[in-house]
């Protein structure tokens, strides 16, 4: 008998109809061949640190109201139990708000262990999600099935590097034949062989792998002949696993540590601080901008009765108008004429097939749909059989699946598209795959009366963009460019398209559109009159649900464009600051101060993300694991953002909230750095695990380093004007100038313990001008009147000063 272990109920069913006819039983099927049955995602989780005290309490309550009052719990966080960095990670079947086991979660679990020590059972499948999380999901349901019932258990992938030990050097013991789960349900070790043979770890019986990348019931059918051994994904369970480890770590750490510094919950994580921080970092620059008025020049002179729109790309401060004058005057007085004309025919390729933050990229723009509502529709259409598995990170096909896309292509060619097969490495690229695909549609064509309107705009999105990409017909293209130089001063380039057949642009959106160019030849005079325009800088743009996907999916991606615009203008000063703009007469325009200030944008490319353009760098740094989050979590942890009112979503755009920017200032003041590179550093030692080039422990050491630091500057002197170490919620730090009552630390800051009892109302806000005020200061401020000299206040300009704090009248203000 083969016992099939689905992640979720829904995928049970998609097996079920794949095998063929099987009875319903009570929490799974049967037929002759197979019993099939399924976990509800996380059966198990990892242990609280109470539960790795010697007295095992178990923490009742952990939330807190998001306004900011102090964690309710039975039994409070204390920095007694931080840092906590056990030996064996344990597991527990999933509990309640309150502490007790999930009863439906005990009562799949008892089933799922029944079935797996059924004397006719010689083969156990994992069919959990195709994807690191399905993997030990999976494995977890096994391993605990097989552990003893004293409460610990070596699971049969985990904490190691393939030898069998734990973190410190112990052995791992193999499991029982049987388990009996107690009220508090199995704790399990993973800290087991994650590379032995799981033949071997489990009693004898095979334990294989149904990898499912959709779940047509042809697929279920074509998967059941093609299992594989379960120790093939060890690696990937390795990965898992790390990552688990890891980021349980930092939350409980670090978030416990600035809960109980600041007194208000603060969710601090791997990545949802750094994704905070990256719309921290946007807001404030947003918030802190200071317009600067500059001229450019330009004309827009008719020729022939077309207007000939030119503009310089100089640049000229607010009090350089004098200049801006004479450089129009020097424009004007050597005259335009054409220099070149190229006209040619050309191709325009279509978009790339999607992956998983491209498609919500495009969701978002589009229909202003935000990640969470279009992942669960994609997750919906994927367990109903049309679209292929959702968490992508590529946008190309494996070359495995040539067959199968030609069956899909047939279907879709029956709707009415024409689309033809294509073997191009543009679609096919085994190389930029790392477990999945791009998403596609299947050969199950929906009816389109039985899907939602929104159903319909995500699956519909998913076969144009298909389509498209295997649409028969050329999109072809009359492309033109035209040349202008305005005597020895500077070249303007006028491009025009024109589309002179449709192709796959009748399928896809193209964002293209006919561009027209005036009826000029090489040899042309052309008119004009350059003159200067005063203009404004603006603001960077508040991210949006498709740059804050592309900033995560590659987070140096600005540094390292930044780096290279730097090397250029480095390259242009040693020629001269406007050499390029200006050859010969320069020095005639006097054109010197400038390169401050934004230079002209630059004609963008179309197709700078789309089909055919060379993308190896940007999979090579994917691959590496150098992302935020990945596509499979960074939905959800965005939307933990949002829960934990740190960002909101308006339409499709992203606004810091006052929580957020509580949370990064407060946790920046604690010396908790976790920003892009930490995070980046973390992921790709995860890719590194899942190579087989790292162990678990080795990622795991890592992560405790880190924290450890957090922890080792705890207490640490500091020059006052540094400090920003706050103490705990209830320190007193000296005396109330107005009253004599206890000055102590509050959610907020520093207050008269006489506000309920006198109404007195002296405080000191904890964070003043975006500058934690530590609690040594403060108390320096209440003994003598007067705090050190702090760094780094930022005024509402957004400019940086030093200054002190002093008593004036009850309160405190700057005393520089």
């Amino acid at each position: 008998m083969i016992l099939i272990i689905a992640e979720k109920p829904s995928l049970a069913r998609n097996i079920v109809a794949g095998i063929g006819e099987m009875r319903r039983r009570d929490g799974y099927y049967e037929n002759a061949q197979y019993l099939v049955t399924w976990a509800f995602g996380h059966l198990f989780s990892l242990c609280d640190i109470e539960d790795y005290s010697a007295a095992g309490d178990a923490l009742a309550d952990t939330a807190a109201p998001s306004s900011g009052e102090p964690v309710a719990a039975k039994r409070r966080w204390s920095m007694d139990t931080i840092p906590c960095f056990p030996d064996r990670f344990k597991f527990t079947l999933r509990k309640e708000k309150d502490g007790s086991v999930d009863p439906g979660v005990a009562r799949q679990f008892e089933i799922i262990r029944t079935l797996s020590l059924r004397e006719d059972v010689r083969t156990i499948v994992n069919a959990g999600d195709a994807d690191r999380e399905g993997e030990i999901i999976v494995r977890l349901c096994i391993s605990n099935a097989f552990g003893s019932n004293d409460g610990s258990l070596d699971c049969g992938a985990g904490m190691n590097d393939g030898s069998g030990a734990d973190v410190n050097g112990g052995t791992a013991a193999t499991p029982g034949a049987s388990q009996t789960t107690s009220a508090e349900g199995p704790q399990a070790d993973p800290a087991g062989a994650s590379q032995a043979k799981p033949a071997d770890v489990f009693g004898g019986r095979e334990f294989k792998r149904l990898w499912l990348p959709d779940q047509t019931p042809e697929t279920v059918r074509k998967a059941l002949l093609e299992l594989k051994s379960e120790n093939e994904y060890d690696n990937l369970a390795g990965e898992g696993f790390a990552r688990t480890y890891i980021d349980w770590l930092y939350g409980v750490n670090l978030t416990r540590y600035a809960t109980i510094k600041s007194g208000r919950l603060l969710r601090v994580g791997r990545v949802i601080v750094p994704i905070v921080k990256a719309i921290y970092d946007r807001d404030m620059a947003i918030r802190y901008f200071i317009p600067e008025k500059y001229y450019s020049i330009a004309s827009n002179e008719e020729t022939g009765g077309v207007k000939i729109p030119l503009q310089s790309k100089l640049r000229f401060t607010k009090d350089e108008h004098g200049r801006a004058v004479r450089a129009s005057e020097a424009y004007n007085n050597a005259g335009a004429v054409v220099t070149d004309k190229k006209t040619k025919k050309d191709t325009i390729k279509p978009g790339k097939l999607y992956s998983l933050s491209k498609l919500q990229n495009v969701l978002g723009k589009k229909y202003k749909m935000p990640m969470e509502q279009s992942l669960a529709i994609v997750q919906k259409l994927y367990e109903a059989g049309y679209l292929t598995y959702p968490r992508t990170n590529s946008e190309y096909l494996a070359s495995a699946e040539k067959d199968k896309i030609k069956k899909i292509i047939s279907n879709v060619a029956g709707l009415g598209y024409n689309v033809a097969f294509k073997d191009d490495k543009n679609i096919f690229d085994d190389k930029k795959i790392e477990s999945h695909s791009a998403i596609t549609p299947t050969y199950i064509i929906p009816d389109k009366s039985k899907l939602t309107e929104d159903e319909f705009k995500v699956y519909s999105t998913v076969m144009r963009r298909f389509a498209a990409v295997f649409c028969n017909e050329p999109c072809l293209a009359q492309k033109s460019e035209i040349t202008v130089k305005a005597g020895n001063f500077e070249e303007f380039s006028l491009k025009g398209t024109v589309i002179t057949q449709k192709g796959w642009t009748k399928y896809d959106d193209s964002g293209i559109s006919d561009k027209l160019l005036p009826p000029l030849n090489k040899g042309d005079t052309v008119n004009i009159k350059f003159e200067p325009a005063e203009k404004e800088t603006t603001p960077p743009k508040h991210y949006t649900i498709e740059t804050l996907n592309n900033y995560l999916k590659n987070p140096f991606r600005e540094e390292k464009a930044g780096l290279q615009k730097n090397k250029a203008g480095a390259a242009n000063q040693t020629a001269g600051p406007n050499q390029t703009a200006v050859p010969n007469q320069a020095a005639a325009l006097n054109q010197t101060a400038v390169l401050n200030l934004p230079a002209a944008e630059d004609d963008t490319d179309e197709q700078s993300e789309g089909y055919g353009v060379d993308d190896t760098e940007e999979y090579r740094m994917i691959l590496e694991g150098l992302e935020l989050g990945t596509e499979a979590t960074r939905t959800g942890i965005i939307n933990n953002a949002i829960q934990s009112k740190y960002i909101e979503l308006k339409k499709d755009t992203y606004y810091l909230k006052d929580e957020g920017e509580f949370l990064i200032e407060c946790i920046s003041g604690m010396n908790i750095s976790m920003d892009k590179h930490k995070t980046s550093e973390l992921g790709r030692v995860l890719k590194r695990i899942y190579h087989g080039e790292m162990g678990i422990a080795d990622g795991v050491a890592l992560a405790e380093s880190q924290i450890k630091e957090v922890f080792a500057k705890t207490g640490t002197a500091v020059p006052p004007e540094k400090d920003t170490e706050i103490g705990s919620v209830g320190d007193v730090v000296g005396k109330c100038p107005l009253c004599g009552k206890n000055v102590v630390r509050t959610f907020f800051g520093y207050g008269c313990e006489g506000y309920r009892d006198t109404g007195c109302k002296f405080s000191i806000n904890l964070i003043i001008c975006r500058r934690i005020i530590s609690a040594s200061n403060v108390r320096l401020l209440l003994e003598t009147g007067k705090t050190s000299k702090i760094a780094g206040f930022t005024s509402k300009k957004g400019t940086q000063f030093d200054a002190a704090l002093k008593l004036s009248e009850g309160k405190a203000v700057f005393d520089f």
